[in-house]
C-alpha cells in the first residue's frame, strides 16, 4: 500500500531495535519483588520469552506482549511483522498461539487508512497462527507503536523454555541473520529492492512451521532470536542453562548482502547495547563484521533450539533455510563462545 505517511520517519527507532537493552533490563528489574505461585512455572527469572501458569494436569496457558516502532513504511506489511514477531514467543515456548490482544500506539499524521491497514496485517497473519484477535487497546502518541498481547496454550509437559540446554546437545537456528543492518542500511538507500523484499518476506514469515516440525523431536530448550541477537540470546541461554554453548561462525546463516555492509558500519544502535551485555569468548580469526551480524538486532528472528545431537540431521532435513550453528558443553570459563 502506498501512502503519504512515512511510517518509518515517525519513529526515532525500528522494529525490534528499539528493544531496551538486556544490561539495562536486567538492572532495573534487579531486586524487584514480585509474588509467586506454585503454577507459575515460567516467570522472568530466567529472562525467557513468555510466561507460563498451569490450568491443570493437560493445559497450561502461555501468556506474552510485544510490540514495536515501525520497521516498513507500508502499514499493512509493518502489522504483518509486529504480529508475527509477538506471536514468535508462544512457538518458542512450544505452545499453540489462540486469542490475542491489539496494542496500538497512533500519531497525529497517521490517517483511518493507515491505521486500519496496520490493524488488518495483524488480523491477517493471526488468522494465518490459528490464533483470534478479540480487541485490544489504543492510545495516542508521539511514535507509532503496534503490537499483540497473545494467549497461547501448550501441555504442561511439553512446554520449551530458554534454560534447559544440555551438554551434547546441537544447536539449530531456523532463519538467517543481517536483518537490522541491512533495515538500517535500507534508510540510506544502500540496499536493492529485491534484497530488502527477501527480508521483509522472512519477517512476516510466522515461527509456525519451525515449531511444528521440533515438537516431534527431543527439543530440551528454545528461545527465539530477535532484540538482542543471535549472541545476547545464546548467553541467556547459556547462563540459564547453566553449559557452554559454542556457536561456529562459518556455520551461522545470514544474508549475504549483510557482512559487507556491517563492516561498513550500518549497524542498529541495538547492536552496540548487545555487545556490552554478552560476553563472549571469540577466536582471533572472526572478523569484526561477523561479530557484528551476531549482535545484530533481529526484527521477527527464528528459532534457536538445543536438542541431542543425534536427532539434530533428521530435524534439519524437515526445516527450511535452518542450520546447525553450535552446540552445548559442560561449563567452560566462559559461558558462550564463537569459535
Amino acid at each position: 500500500m502506498e501512502t503519504q505517511v512515512k511510517l518509518t520517519k515517525l519513529a526515532a527507532c525500528a522494529g525490534c531495535g528499539a528493544k531496551v537493552g538486556a544490561g539495562t533490563l536486567a538492572a532495573l528489574l534487579d531486586g524487584f519483588k514480585t509474588r509467586t505461585d506454585p503454577r507459575l512455572v515460567v516467570g522472568y527469572d530466567k529472562s525467557d520469552d513468555a510466561c507460563v501458569y498451569v490450568v491443570n494436569d493437560d493445559t497450561a496457558l502461555i501468556s506474552t506482549t510485544d510490540f514495536f516502532p515501525p520497521i516498513v513504511d507500508d502499514p499493512f506489511l509493518y502489522g504483518q511483522i509486529a504480529a508475527a514477531n509477538a506471536l514468535s514467543d508462544v512457538y518458542a515456548m512450544g505452545g499453540e498461539p489462540k486469542l490475542a490482544l491489539n496494542l496500538l500506539c497512533t500519531t497525529e499524521a497517521m490517517t483511518k487508512e493507515v491505521v486500519q491497514e496496520i490493524l488488518r496485517g495483524g488480523y491477517d497473519k493471526a488468522y494465518e497462527a490459528g490464533a483470534i484477535i478479540a480487541g485490544g487497546h489504543t492510545i495516542q502518541g508521539a511514535e507509532p507503536l503496534y503490537g499483540l498481547a497473545v494467549t497461547g496454550f501448550v501441555h504442561p509437559e511439553k512446554v520449551l523454555t530458554n534454560s534447559a540446554a544440555r551438554p551434547g546437545d546441537a544447536l539449530i537456528l531456523t532463519k538467517p541473520l543481517g536483518v537490522g543492518v541491512l533495515t538500517t542500511a535500507a534508510k540510506a538507500g544502500l540496499v536493492e529492492d529485491a534484497v530488502m523484499a527477501r527480508v521483509y518476506r522472512q519477517m512476516a514469515t510466522l515461527n509456525k512451521a519451525a515449531r511444528d516440525v521440533l515438537v516431534d523431536f527431543a527439543v530440551h530448550s528454545c528461545t527465539d532470536v530477535t532484540g538482542f541477537g543471535l549472541l545476547g540470546h545464546s548467553y541467556e541461554m547459556a547462563q540459564g542453562s547453566g553449559c557452554t554453548i559454542h556457536l561456529r561462525a562459518d556455520s551461522i546463516p545470514y544474508h549475504p548482502e549483510s557482512l559487507e555492509l556491517a563492516d561498513m558500519g550500518f549497524l542498529p544502535a541495538g547492536a552496540y547495547r548487545n555487545r556490552e551485555y554478552a560476553k563472549v569468548r571469540a577466536a582471533a580469526g572472526i572478523s569484526r563484521a561477523m561479530q557484528d551480524l551476531c549482535y545484530d538486532p533481529q526484527t521477527s528472528g527464528g528459532l534457536l533450539f538445543a536438542l541431542p545431537e543425534g536427532q539434530a540431521g533428521a530435524c534439519l532435513a524437515r526445516l527450511e533455510g535452518a542450520a546447525i550453528v553450535g552446540y552445548v558443553t559442560e561449563p567452560d570459563d566462559s559461558p558462550l563462545i564463537l569459535e
